[in-house]
């Protein structure tokens, strides 16, 4: 049963000192074990109003340099999900990528696409602007999976295709960061091989 919105705290007020965080073994073991659920895996109910408020929050609160929030989010619920695949399907190479396009967002209860606005700054580069998009994906990830959820973060053509991100209303500059679908889960996701970080620590 996936947490009501109440479970998260209030956002606190600028500049309020934060409670100091004891160890957590519950947070560990979501990192530990977090793992996505397959898209074909997700069913409704997605989250309420109030739970993907609280969810995007949490996805806000990122390390953002210059406090720019380089991002924004677009929620494809509804009959916005056909909408959506419409408007992909309009800009598809071929009939058959056209009806895979249709059903994209048909998939799950709900998608939330994660928009990098990322632009030329005098102090900021767009790299760290484009990272911090980055973390608000795995944000909503992570949120999505302690509240009860399951989620994907999935990319594909359009995140790559310029008449695509044109059809889903994004400006020239903006480019699609994931495609956060969530839902609840039909099956427990299994492990699959992971890159080994072993292979990947150096010292300096």
């Amino acid at each position: 049963m996936p947490l009501p919105a109440s479970a998260i705290p209030a956002a606190p007020e600028e500049n309020r000192i934060l409670p100091a965080f004891r160890e957590s073994a519950e947070v560990l073991t979501l990192l530990a074990l977090r793992r996505s659920t397959k898209v074909v895996h997700l069913a409704p109910p997605g989250p309420d109003a109030e739970q993907l408020d609280a969810l995007l929050r949490i996805a806000a609160r990122v390390p953002d340099h210059g406090k720019l929030g380089p991002w924004r989010f677009v929620v494809i619920a509804g009959d916005g999900r056909e909408r959506a695949g419409l408007a992909l399907a309009s800009v598809a190479a071929d009939d058959a990528s056209a009806e895979a396009a249709r059903q994209t967002f048909l998939r799950a209860p709900l998608c939330v696409m994660v928009v990098s606005t990322a632009a030329p700054h005098p102090k900021i580069p767009e790299w760290e602007q484009q990272l911090s998009a980055g973390a608000a994906c795995q944000n909503l990830l992570l949120g999505a999976y302690a509240m009860g959820f399951g989620a994907c973060w999935l990319t594909g053509w359009a995140c790559y295709d310029a008449r695509a991100r044109a059809a889903l209303g994004l400006q020239e500059h903006e480019r699609i960061a994931g495609f956060i679908h969530i839902g609840a889960p039909t099956e427990p996701p299994s492990e699959r091989v992971r890159a080994d970080w072993r292979q990947r620590v150096s010292r300096f």
